[in-house]
């Protein structure tokens, strides 16, 4: 089950950036990296719950557009200078969190963590066929986005910090 829920949790990080954009581009976006702050990471977690009841509401693939004006508004309350600013936070902290184990909270560079993931839901015998497959799928679109970090003291930021992230996210 473990397996499970690290392959999704790699899985969506990458792919929460990746698929819009892939989606209007027709090719995998380039994640703009950035060197966080601990004051990002920090209006980051308390963002969540303000994005979370926003992100809550919305239905299918494309947002009201007064939903979008609420997201902005709670970016801006928490200090990013726009929902882009966020985002571009975001991106960059799902990019570390998906290198992390979430037992041990050792770090592997994505794309090393992604091939690792692959191999332990291959290994895993208890993943029924349909699942395995579709968690597969994912696991491999991701790779095609997964970039090593380009800021080490990012990984540093994201480890001190990593709880309180792990906290913060919605579940489901």
């Amino acid at each position: 089950m473990q397996t499970l829920l690290r392959a999704a949790m790699i899985a969506a990080a990458a792919l929460s950036f990746a698929a819009p954009h892939a989606a209007a581009q027709g090719s995998p976006p380039e994640l703009k990296q950035i060197k966080l702050t601990e004051q990002q990471v920090q209006s980051f977690i308390a963002a969540q719950n303000d994005l979370n009841a926003v992100t809550s509401k919305i239905k299918g693939d494309k947002p009201d557009p007064k939903l979008v004006i609420e997201l902005e508004a709670a970016a801006k309350k928490h200090g990013f200078a726009s929902l882009q600013d966020l985002d571009d936070v975001s991106a960059n902290i799902g990019l570390v969190m998906s290198g992390f184990d979430p037992k041990t909270k050792e770090f592997s560079q994505p794309p090393e963590a992604l091939k690792k993931e692959i191999a332990a839901v291959n290994a895993d015998k208890s993943i029924p066929a349909n699942e395995k497959k579709q968690i597969l799928d994912e696991l491999k679109v991701a790779q095609q986005f997964a970039k090593p970090v380009q800021f080490p003291e990012n990984v540093e930021l994201i480890k001190k910090y990593y709880d309180r992230i792990e906290g913060a996210m919605p579940k489901g």
